[in-house]
């Protein structure tokens, strides 16, 4: 048995040798020249990650900063309310009254739009601990562990518990 390997039976078909692979240093030229596109492609890449994460930093800096605008807008109307509240010192409680139960409404309308929402539990209803906080527990003519009272309403912003409402909840029996 031999070792040889056995030509293919068309060994006229082979390829030519190219004189890059004859000659080195064209070889060498021809690497060097693909590792220089391959150095400005990666050196372009990292300039532009770079980029993208600068302006998202700003962008970012810039939503933090403004976060509020939104808010302050809607805010701006109910300031307006009160001051022209304040330039009329003469008013009588009664129309000072109905002042406050518009500017009221105007805040209302404001938390509102911007998704602040009252947390106020009617009597009777489960206590929560997620959205409310209990001060204390008193005896009552209720289910157990259900809200008697609210000493201040909660608030929610998107969902998420601003400030819980203070209840006083119903003793078990």
């Amino acid at each position: 048995m031999t070792t040889e390997h056995p030509l293919p039976e068309d060994a006229a078909a082979a390829p030519e040798p190219t004189a890059a692979e004859l000659n080195p240093e064209i070889k060498i030229a021809e690497l060097e020249g693909r590792l220089a596109e391959m150095s400005d492609a990666y050196l372009r890449a990292k300039a532009e990650v770079e980029n993208t994460r600068r302006r998202a930093e700003e962008d970012l800096a810039k939503a933090r900063k403004f976060a509020v605008e939104s808010f302050a807008e809607a805010m701006l109307p109910v300031m307006d309310s009160l001051d022209g509240a304040i330039a009329t010192p003469g008013a009588a409680v009664e129309v000072v009254l109905e002042g406050v139960h518009a500017t009221r409404r105007q805040l209302a309308s404001a938390l509102e739009r911007n998704k602040v929402v009252e947390i106020n539990p009617a009597a009777a209803a489960k206590f929560d601990p997620h959205q409310h906080q209990a001060i204390s527990v008193v005896p009552a003519d209720q289910e157990a562990n259900t809200v008697v009272t609210v000493l201040q309403k909660g608030f929610l912003i998107a969902d998420r518990v601003l400030r819980p409402a203070l209840v006083t909840v119903a003793a078990p029996r």
